[in-house]
């Protein structure tokens, strides 16, 4: 059975990002069909898969972070308008019964991701 999971760990302050909101959407020709929002779990995830099963099928996702809103929240001081602000991930899922992972390293100012396992 696939599934789509997250996890983000904060690098300015060497810890899981607990309490970034995450959206997933599906990317369709006109547009994005919103599937999910989560608030990440101390240990920066989503406590479960965003999306798996029948449910998930091949196809182009987006998840987005809401990067700003998080540092923000810790108390960082950040510029108006932030540098990051939403970060979107477009991805593809050949395989559906695939487990998909994709983290994401992030501080305010850069990110990284790859496809984890």
């Amino acid at each position: 059975m696939g599934q789509l999971t997250t996890h983000v760990l904060d690098t300015m302050n060497g810890c899981p990002a607990a309490g970034m909101q995450v959206a997933l959407h599906r990317v369709v020709a006109g547009g994005l069909v919103p599937l999910r929002e989560v608030v990440l779990d101390a240990d920066g995830r989503a406590g479960g898969p965003l999306i798996d099963g029948a449910a998930l099928t091949a196809g182009r996702y987006r998840l987005v972070f809401s990067v700003a809103a998080y540092f923000s929240g810790r108390g960082v001081a950040l510029p108006e308008p932030p540098f990051l602000d939403e970060v979107p991930l477009d991805f593809g899922v050949a395989d559906a019964s695939a487990h998909y992972h994709v983290p994401l390293l992030v501080s305010p100012w850069s990110y990284s991701t790859y496809r984890g396992s």
